[in-house]
């Protein structure tokens, strides 16, 4: 498959740019800065800039990884998450319906408010938030202009990250070794930390069984592993396998006043219909895959 990638020096972009790579594949992958190993720029906001990469390299399937992902940033530039959001994608769109190819977008768990998981692909999304609103509108749009997209929603992810904000799951390991510094950590909501290799595994096998086996996926989809954990118990797997102490930071089982952006408290994603789909959904444990991450990075 000839694969283009959008948003590919980030933290899922890379390992999905990877993961297609070392099976073969001939990849591009996009973005607008951090370009290392043979990453083409482009800024997707400059509505002109795409089609004529696409022109040229004529891919069968396009992953949309590009995003303003974090809530609080959203929240206070509206009109560049807006762009970047919700214009990006259903350009992108427009252009797969044009050129042929199959598109995958990611949206996220946020669409939806929280109260009533775990959520099936024809739920009705009511975000909490301006980032969740955006990429529902993203749902939206990108359905309107390519009825054939393929929308995969994941949670909250983490993984091998080249700073700590890459990840909000990551950042927490900031906080657990920095005993100095007095730290709320949320106790209320619930997530569903995913591993992007896991998600980058089930991009590649959804682009394969339409592209290679012809089978008939499209629409939404979800994807998320099924352990869940607030906030502050993801920091607690962190104290033991680091075993550092964690009396600095002060568990919250309510929803922060001092919170600039509303979080839905439960957002759990069925994967039913990835399943029907023939897709394996299994992932790597929380715990497991840190252990071996901490250890390879001399941290235990």
């Amino acid at each position: 498959m000839r694969v283009l990638i959008t948003g590919a020096s980030g933290l899922m972009g890379r390992v999905v740019y990877k993961n297609f790579n070392d099976s073969g594949h001939q990849v591009l992958g996009l973005a607008k800065s951090r370009l290392k190993n043979g990453l083409k720029r482009c800024d997707l906001t400059e509505k002109s800039s795409l089609e004529p990469i696409i022109q040229e390299f004529k891919p069968d399937v396009l992953i949309n990884t590009a995003a303003e992902r974090r809530p609080d940033v959203a929240e206070k530039n509206r009109d560049a998450t807006l762009e970047l959001n919700v214009n990006v994608p259903a350009n992108i769109a427009t252009l797969s319906k044009t050129y042929n190819f199959l598109l995958i977008h990611i949206s996220t768990d946020y669409v939806f408010d929280g109260k009533n998981p775990p959520y099936n692909v024809d739920d009705k999304p009511n975000p909490l938030n301006f980032y969740g609103e955006t990429k529902y509108q993203s749902e939206i749009s990108v359905q309107k202009a390519n009825p054939q997209a393929i929308i995969l929603r994941v949670p909250i992810l983490y993984g091998e990250v080249e700073y700590p904000g890459e990840s909000a799951v990551n950042i927490l390991l900031e906080s657990v070794k920095n005993s100095t510094k007095q730290v709320e950590m949320d106790h209320y909501a619930i997530r569903y930390p995913t591993n992007v290799q896991d998600v980058a595994k089930v991009i590649k096998e959804i682009s394969e069984k339409v592209i290679e086996q012809k089978l008939q996926i499209s629409g939404i989809l979800h994807y998320s592993a099924n352990e869940n954990f607030t906030k502050y118990q993801m920091c607690e797997v962190f104290s033991k396998l680091l075993n550092l102490p964690i009396d600095h930071l002060k568990p919250i089982d309510s929803i922060p006043e001092s919170a600039a952006v509303s979080r839905p408290y439960d957002c759990h994603l069925s994967t039913e219909k990835l399943v029907n789909s023939g897709i394996d959904v299994s992932c790597i444990k929380f715990n497991d895959w840190w252990k071996d991450y901490l250890s390879s990075k001399l941290f235990i």
